[in-house]
């Protein structure tokens, strides 16, 4: 399993790949499953806001489009424009969409360079679900 140090620079290399070319604000994430396999992803804009692809939200798409079966375990979140870059709303419900019943970590880089953690429920304590699910 990777270290939470190892995935928040995963997340920091994925950073360097984002398409942030209207807020100037590049993300990255890497998020790790049960498994011990690992997706890193980047925020992707576009000029229709609405359409932007948060780094968490492609890293986590990027996993099951690979197959993954597994269940998130924890995800690191990295931004240089600000330290401890949490996720956004929208995030913070796929992430609790993909907890079952686990309390994922959310690993940050704290205003010292140092690797600091929440949880999901934490960051989201009442967060949506379907009666049906």
């Amino acid at each position: 399993m990777k270290t939470n140090e190892e995935l928040l620079n995963i997340a920091k290399e994925a950073s360097k790949n984002a398409y942030c070319v209207y807020s100037k604000f590049p993300v990255g994430a890497c998020v790790l499953y049960s498994g011990g396999n690992y997706y890193a992803g980047c925020n992707i804009e576009n000029s229709s806001f609405g359409l932007t692809l948060c780094a968490e939200r492609n890293a986590i798409s990027t996993a099951i489009a690979s197959g993954e079966t597994g269940q998130i375990v924890k995800i690191a979140i990295y931004s240089p424009a600000s330290k401890m870059c949490f996720p956004c709303g929208a995030c913070r419900q796929w992430l609790n969409e993909f907890e079952k019943g686990q309390n994922i970590e959310i690993i940050l880089e704290d205003e010292d360079g140092n690797c600091c953690s929440f949880t999901a429920n934490e960051l989201l304590p009442y967060n949506f679900r379907l009666n049906m699910i």
